[in-house]
């Protein structure tokens, strides 16, 4: 534990994951109901040295400009990578890791307003400043954040199998290296944007950057652990707490007491020779023990 977790931990939001699908259904509510409402909340660094300093948090909420059947998906599916990295890694550290992605967000859109401005000159005006900045602002959100999600559980857990179209297994690492096939397209397709192009590179370059840092801090500096030691020291940390714990029930199978989900049952089995106990997922499965 670094001594800025020791010093900070107590801070740290549990269940972010959750948090950001929220501003997600949010955003799209918005979106749909006041979309006027919306471009007041967009992270527009133009506006945000203009007074609007509101935008640096709630530009969360803008969502990707597409809502099908697959970003559903897609959002249930980072809310099972984000959990269990959060699970893994510890309700700080992956509190970090998310806030560095937005505090990136943030830094790479002024960034790129400097860039306009240096590029483009006495060609900015005040009158069309506001257009281009407000038109921009669109391509931030935290899409690209909860992409670097993927690529964290990705270095994290690179050999767990997941099922590509619900049907073909596929390693997650595998899946990285596609992913970053598919942000080399976005950047590609994002060309035809026109001066709206580094706005999107911004985005996705934040998100890179991000994950970069997490790893790169993971192998120096205050951690002193790479994302496969990090699983591992608190898979040691679990079993500790879990077996320094005094329980009433445990399965025989699986090793879990109420204690890891206080819904479980618990039943001993008469066919068996001896006292075994089992939860309600193995008590009608296992094979009796003679």
């Amino acid at each position: 534990m670094s001594r800025w977790e020791k010093k900070f931990g107590k801070y740290a939001i549990p269940n972010l994951t959750m948090i950001l699908i929220a501003c997600y259904v949010a955003g799209y509510l918005m979106k749909w109901l006041t979309p006027g409402l919306l471009e007041h909340l967009t992270l527009n660094p133009y506006a945000i040295l203009h007074g609007q300093v509101w935008r640096l948090v709630t530009w969360v909420i803008a969502p990707p400009s597409s809502f099908d059947i697959f970003t559903i998906i897609m959002l249930l599916f980072y809310f099972n990578l984000g959990t269990s990295l959060e699970r893994t890694w510890g309700t700080w550290q992956y509190n970090v890791y998310i806030f560095t992605g937005i505090f990136l967000t943030v830094i790479g859109s002024f960034l790129c307003m400097g860039l306009y401005y240096l590029i483009l000159g006495d060609a900015i005006t005040p009158q069309n400043a506001s257009l281009i900045f407000a038109m921009g602002a669109w391509q931030f959100s935290t899409y690209y954040i909860n992409m670097s999600i993927f690529l964290a559980f990705a270095a994290t857990f690179p050999d767990v199998q997941v099922l590509l179209m619900f049907v073909i297994p596929v390693k997650v690492k595998w899946l990285g290296v596609v992913y970053a096939v598919f942000l080399l397209v976005d950047l590609i397709q994002y060309y035809s944007l026109g001066m709206y192009y580094w706005f999107a590179v911004a985005a996705i370059g934040a998100s890179l950057l991000n994950f970069v840092v997490f790893y790169l801090r993971s192998r120096h500096s205050y951690m002193h652990l790479n994302p496969k030691q990090m699983k591992r020291k608190m898979e040691f940390r679990q079993d500790v707490k879990r077996n320094s714990r005094i329980t009433k029930h445990k399965c025989a199978i699986c090793g879990r007491t109420e204690e890891d989900d206080p819904t479980l049952e618990f039943r001993f089995c008469s066919k068996c020779n001896g006292n075994y106990e089992y939860c309600q997922y193995h008590l009608f499965t296992h094979e009796h023990r003679k």
